[in-house]
Formats: structure tokens, sequence, C-alpha cells
């Protein structure tokens, strides 16, 4: 393990963790130098685990025992690349890492990983029958939460609008647990085309996409013509039992407060609201995913192991 001690944060090796921004580390002119932090080392384990390739480390000393067979296990792949190469162990003392922004939700280590390219809607999706599609979530807590309850119930992809707030930003990660890593993701619809928070353009082609890969679309939403996750239930197995083939479906997320585009609810086969009582009409996103997720989770991986 290459370990290499730092005074201060003010050494320009340091500069993904201290001073890089999220969209300096995004770095979209340059995309194969885009990086992601995660943090802890619970996060950092999931991340490697996910196939994401490891740049460098930072942590406190005393964390170096706990994570030696992690950083053993990302040496040996890294050694095994093209091109072979040493993973930077950067330990700094603890008045300085306290400097950090959030540090004390780091749990003591950071790690910098290579950020992947993003796969085909079609690699993404695979033979998958639950998806869940997150439209112009502007809140980096709710996509991390969507994500954990995507992992916890199986769901087989999450897919983010081009205008969607990003999986891999440090907050995401960290409040998904690192799940972001486990749910395969990519972005859906024309990145190429404006896509501005509420308009829905980018489902002109995101929903003809899923379409044409056999998905039924369901907006979560309110609305005087929604149905009950039962009623789309019963639909769906009255549909599997009179084709022979499995039903697909891409459950439909829309933004805090506004929540879907109406050109969005409009493009969609079914508009679903979950009932409520008391009085209660809507759900934080990420709840409603929750429900929705277990509503539908005889679809998702959970519920094919169970069948």
């Amino acid at each position: 393990m290459p370990i290499v001690s730092v005074q201060n944060l003010d050494d320009p090796r340091l500069d993904a963790f201290a001073r890089l921004t999220e969209a300096q580390l995004r770095s979209k002119l340059e995309p194969e130098r885009a990086l992601f932090i995660a943090e802890s080392e619970k996060v950092i384990e999931r991340a490697f685990e996910g196939g994401m390739e490891p740049i460098s480390l930072l942590m406190e000393e005393k964390w170096l025992p706990s994570m030696a067979s992690l950083v053993a296990r990302m040496e040996d792949r890294l050694r095994a690349l093209p091109e072979p190469r040493e993973l930077p162990v950067f330990v700094a003392p603890r008045s300085e890492l306290e400097k950090l922004t959030g540090f004390e939700l780091t749990r003591g280590a950071l790690g910098a990983f290579r950020r992947p390219a993003l796969a085909t809607l079609a690699d993404t999706v695979g033979d998958g029958r639950l998806v869940a599609v997150l439209e112009d979530i502007t809140n980096h807590t709710n996509v991390g939460a969507i994500f954990r309850s995507a992992a916890a119930m199986g769901v087989d992809a999450v897919l983010a609008s081009p205008a969607c707030y990003d999986p891999l930003y440090r907050r995401a990660v960290r409040v998904s647990m690192g799940t972001v890593f486990q749910v395969p993701w990519t972005r859906i619809g024309d990145t190429d085309v404006p896509n501005r928070p509420g308009e829905g353009t980018w489902s002109a082609e995101g929903i003809a996409q899923l379409k044409a890969l056999g998905f039924t679309c369901a907006a979560m939403a309110l609305s005087d013509d929604s149905i009950t996750p039962d009623e789309l239930n019963a639909q769906l197995a009255a549909q599997e039992a009179a084709t022979g083939a499995p039903a697909k479906l891409a459950l439909l997320f829309g933004t805090e407060g506004d929540g879907l585009a109406p050109a969005t609810i409009a493009r969609c086969d079914h508009t679903v609201r979950i009932p409520m009582a008391a009085g209660v009409d809507s759900l934080n996103v990420a709840a409603s995913s929750a429900v929705a997720f277990y509503a539908f989770r005889r679809l998702s991986k959970l519920g094919r192991a169970e069948a």
C-alpha cells in the first residue's frame, strides 16, 4: 500500500477532495478525466464492488488497518489493468481533514473514482421488468433515497431525465449508502435538446424508447383519471394471461412540488395514484417511490426471486 503522508490540504494532489467543485469533477469537456467522490468505508467498498475504478484515497491514519483488505483488492485490480498503476493512499491529520465540508459524515475516509461512461438505455434495462424513471428531480437527498429504495426492492434499473440531478453527486451517493453502484442507471431522452425542468421535453423520445422495449409506462401523479397500484397490477396480470408474455413496467416520478410535466403524463399509458387517508393528497417523491416499488414488487428482482 503506497501511503503518502500529507500535512495539510494545500497539496495539489488533494484537489479532487478539497477544492474541485462537483461541476469540475464531472468535467464534461474532458469526460475521460471525470471523477466522483465516495464518502465512508462502506460507500467506498460499494463503489469498488460496483466496478468503479479507484483513483486515490484520503483518510486518517487510524483507518488504515480496517481498510487494508479493501485497499489490497483495489490494488490487485489496478495492477491487472492494461496499463497497471498504483493506488495512492493519502493520510492527513484529523485537524486538517476536519476542514473538509461534511467531514464528520465521511467516517474518516474519502475515495476518488473515475466516473464511468453512461451505458445505452437498452443495455441498462437489459431483460428487466421493473424500472424507475426520475424526471427533473432537483434534490440530491431524494435522488439518493430513491436509489436506496430501488436497491432494497429489487428494481432493475433507474433512468434519469437530462435535467434530473446527478446520482453520482457526493450527497446523493452518501444518502443512497452506495446503492447507486448496485442499481444500473443511465440518462433517458435526448440530451442534446434543451431540457428545462417541468417541460417534459425529454419524454417525447424517452417514453417512445421505453415502449419500444415493451414497457408499459405509468405516471405516478395526482389526477382525476388515475388508478390505484392494485388496479394496475390487475390489468398487467390480465395482459400477461392474454399474451403469455411477462409484463414490463416503467414507473415515472416527477420533481418535488410540481410533479411530472403534463406532456410526460399525457404520453404515459396510465396515471397511478397511491390511496391516502386523513386528508393527505401526496407524499414526498422518495417516500412515494418506496411505496410504489413495493406495490409492484412482483415484477422486480425481489418478487421474481420469491416466485
